[in-house]
């Protein structure tokens, strides 16, 4: 059986790296896409070749189209095609609203909003041409909620959401199907930091009482990716342990 071939933005830590460890795991050529930090993006790089993984890095934001142009490019002259893209690539620049900053709030759009339309656009041809494509967006909780301090986030992540149901309609006929992933608190380097009384305040608030795993998202994401949801397109899956209940 051929192998597949996924490319995945953001892909150097966290719930990147998660993915990236899962698709290695199946036996998935990689395309790992990092805007800053190369050691960590080596590292990613390491792990999933020890797993038995071609791996190809390419740094740069994905809120700049040139560059996703150069990772699609780069997919394919390295592996001849591209089945999968999982849009992970995000950021954060939280801050209540009387005190955001006009950047705080560009930044975070043209990352986490814009980034996802470049990719997607990015991508679309040769999917079409193939008549087979998956696509994941990662949002989040936040963008179905809402949360204090992170407006800019949560309308990137509910724009996710959006352009993913609009994008499924549009190419669902060419055996492309899209679909979002919206993580709750997932336990990465960055909830590690915070004490102990502030993660225990926000487990009382989940109903599993509990953080999130980084493979629980790739796990949603690998099956999004292959042949068992063939049958699903346009859809949010939350990976949140009940936060998002509606």
């Amino acid at each position: 059986m051929e192998k597949r071939t996924a490319v995945v933005t953001g892909g150097s830590r966290g719930i990147g790296r998660g993915i990236c460890l899962k698709f290695a795991d199946l036996g998935y050529n990689l395309v790992i896409n990092f805007a800053g930090n190369e050691e960590a993006a080596v590292e990613t790089k390491k792990l999933c070749e020890a797993k038995g993984a071609a791996v190809v890095l390419v740094k740069g934001s994905v809120s700049d189209y040139d560059l996703c142009m150069e990772v699609i490019d780069k997919a394919i002259e390295s592996f001849g095609k591209i089945d999968i893209l999982v849009n992970n690539a995000g950021i954060t620049r939280d801050n209540v609203l009387i005190r955001m900053k006009e950047d705080e709030f560009d930044q975070v759009i043209d990352t986490n909003l814009k980034g996802t339309f470049n990719m997607m656009k990015a991508v679309c041809r040769p999917m079409m041409k193939a008549k087979y494509g998956r696509i994941v967006n990662i949002s989040s909780v936040v963008g179905l909620m809402g949360n204090s301090g992170q407006i800019n986030y949560a309308a990137s992540k509910a724009g996710v959401i959006g352009m993913t149901k609009s994008m499924a309609r549009e190419v669902a006929s060419r055996g492309i199907t899209v679909n979002a992933v919206a993580p709750g608190f997932i336990q990465t380097d960055m909830t590690d930091s915070l004490p102990d009384e502030v993660v225990k305040s926000i487990s009382m608030n989940i109903p599993v009482a509990s953080l999130g795993k980084v493979e629980d998202v790739a796990g949603a994401v690998a099956f999004l990716s292959d042949e068992r949801s063939s049958y699903i397109t346009g859809q949010v899956l939350c990976v949140d342990g009940g936060m998002a209940m509606m």
